[in-house]
């Protein structure tokens, strides 16, 4: 058989490859087994007998586990499931959704009456006070002077749909080819004429197409998040979301200079692998933090205060309010939003990573010139997962609540050895990252997801190179779930999800020739469907981007994929280790 028949006998295989939901409850219930303690048997009794509301609500506290292993196998336990998508309860997760939603909102409302009358809020008192007008300088310090050149220089398209354009279409192409839905708001101070001498290529096409479109606001919309309920988000209208993207990218780039980097999730991670052994920092996590930025607190923030350099937050406070939608599409009715900006806007992440930071930063500048002791401990933010000195948390906890933040106390970690952020968990220094098993088997691609996931996890519960053994029937199961075709993509760590993970010795890898170090490897990538495209919208996308990797007028279709297989060279093999026995605790 040649090269190419191969290939295609391969690919044809691996695409009509199914997996039973009986057998994805199999797979489930043998990982259960693998971990062996009395939490396991709780969710694997619990899933078996259709139990699933009990098995969405459990929760584990780790002040009760003294063992790290022991709260390890209870963790993993207890999330594994917690993101499934197909578990059947008896409400509604759209309407958990917008009911919390709806609650914020309320709490917007209140926020926004007392910070209207806020001389005569009894919380706004001593301390309070001094706070809030560093956390106004600070902000002021951090933002500086709006540069509107660098504005209209750093807009971009989000992934994601608007108001105008489904989900499935909205390409960057398709937007500058299309998209012409604005707010009267942003018109106002941005209008065609400013446009045509700031984009002079694209204004005129805009008007061709029929710009502007006005729109009253942003849609509201349900989203999956875990098994629980689901996540609220504002699709928002087109070319409000390409001048949000500009005020976010600012505010990203003014905090970087404040060593906070918002496209690096590591330094979080690392400082929560720290505090987990030290116990120095707290992880803190908040409820619906981008529902809860009330619009005066913003406006308290970035236009009130006796300082000269105010003057510059009050241009950055109206260039913002007038990208941001003042009302939205919430069911069948619209409503005028309380909260400034929510998930979906383009800077909502940013604006809510610079309002956590001065408020972290101030409360422990306060601390630490208020104490006769040095103060331990460091301030980090990503988004609303932060992380401060456990001394200074009461004070931040105060603040954040003047504010109108909430704090997540079941996601927040400071009186245990046990911390959590950006998707890493730690307990006394030890890696306790979670399988999360996210729905039903279904094709090769899943099955090699989850097998990876579990030697991942055998894996990483070993301070040395090698695997827990209990979990090789687990791991087995799922390779003999394949045809033996698809059991041949044996791949390094490195290599994602495109095979069954293998250490060096059970791949057997073709070195390659010709001088070329390192070894050849096979493995199934998705690649995006894309679309042949030869209209105005794409010559603006590939002048905007410069991208020198585009050769062809191809347009990405968002998210729709197809297998393809891949051959890569890999210089280094890192091997996970042997199956062993486990014969001690950690």
């Amino acid at each position: 058989m040649s090269y190419n028949k191969h290939v295609a006998s391969f690919l044809k295989e691996a695409r009509s490859f199914r997996v039973t939901q009986e057998v994805s409850s199999g797979e489930i219930l043998k990982f259960l087994e693998a971990l062996d303690c009395p939490r396991s048997l709780t969710v694997a009794l619990l899933f078996r007998y259709g139990e699933h509301k009990q098995l969405a609500d459990l929760e584990i506290d780790p002040l009760l586990y003294e063992n790290v292993q022991e709260f390890r196998d209870a963790y993993a336990a207890t999330k594994f499931l917690s993101k499934f998508k197909d578990l059947v309860l008896d409400y509604d997760l759209d309407q958990v959704a917008m009911d919390k939603f709806e609650k914020f909102e309320l709490m917007c409302k209140q926020t926004n009456a007392r910070f209207r009358k806020l001389e005569s809020d009894s919380s706004y008192r001593g301390l309070t006070v001094t706070l809030h007008s560093a956390v106004q300088r600070k902000i002021s310090r951090i933002l500086g002077e709006f540069r509107p050149e660098e504005f209209f220089e750093s807009a971009d398209w989000g992934p994601g749909a608007t108001t105008l354009l489904k989900a499935r279409v909205a390409s960057a192409t398709n937007k500058f080819q299309c998209e012409t839905g604005i707010t009267r708001d942003l018109y106002d101070i941005i209008p065609y004429e400013l446009l045509e001498r700031i984009y002079p290529l694209w204004a005129p096409h805009l008007v061709e197409v029929g710009f502007p479109h006005f729109q009253v606001g942003n849609h509201v919309v349900t989203v999956p998040k875990d098994a629980q309920t689901n996540r609220v988000i504002a699709i928002e209208p087109g070319i409000n979301l390409w001048f949000q993207k500009a005020v976010g990218l600012m505010i990203q780039k003014r905090l970087y200079r404040c060593d906070i980097d918002l496209r690096d999730q590591s330094r979080n991670q690392e400082l929560a692998r720290i505090a987990s052994k030290d116990a120095i920092n707290a992880t803190i996590d908040f409820s619906s933090a981008s529902d809860s930025i009330s619009t005066e607190v913003i406006r308290e923030l970035f236009c009130h205060g006796i300082h000269r350099v105010h003057n510059n937050l009050a241009k950055w406070f109206s260039v913002m309010d007038s990208c941001r939608s003042h009302y939205g599409l919430r069911g069948k009715t619209f409503a005028k939003w309380d909260k400034f900006s929510s998930m979906g806007n383009g800077f909502t992440f940013q604006l809510e990573s610079l309002l956590f930071y001065a408020i972290a930063s101030c409360c422990m500048e306060h601390m630490q010139s208020s104490s006769i002791n040095a103060i331990e401990g460091t301030v980090s933010v990503y988004g609303d997962d932060v992380i401060i000195p456990r001394s200074c948390l009461e004070l931040f906890s105060l603040m954040c609540e003047f504010y109108g933040f909430t704090i997540n106390m079941k996601k927040s970690h400071f009186s245990s050895f046990f911390r959590e952020s950006c998707g890493s968990h730690y307990m006394r220094g030890v890696d306790v990252k979670p399988v999360y098993f996210k729905s039903h088997l279904s094709d090769v691609r899943s099955v090699y997801r989850l097998a990876n996931a579990i030697r991942r996890f055998a894996h990483r519960g070993l301070v040395f190179l090698a695997c827990e053994a209990r979990f090789r029937v687990a791991f087995d199961s799922l390779v003999r779930l394949v045809p033996s075709s698809l059991k041949k993509m044996k791949i390094p760590e490195t290599l994602g999800d495109g095979g069954f993970i293998s250490n060096w010795d059970e791949a057997a890898p073709v070195r390659a020739r010709h001088c070329i170090e390192g070894y050849f490897v096979k493995h199934v990538v998705d690649i995006g469907r894309t679309y042949e495209s030869e209209g105005f919208g794409l010559l603006l996308d590939r002048l905007w981007s410069m991208s020198s990797q585009e050769k062809r007028n191809t347009v990405s279709l968002r998210g729709r994929t197809r297998l393809r297989l891949s051959r890569s060279l890999v210089k280094q093999w890192y091997s996970l280790g042997p199956w062993i026995v486990r014969h001690h605790s950690l």
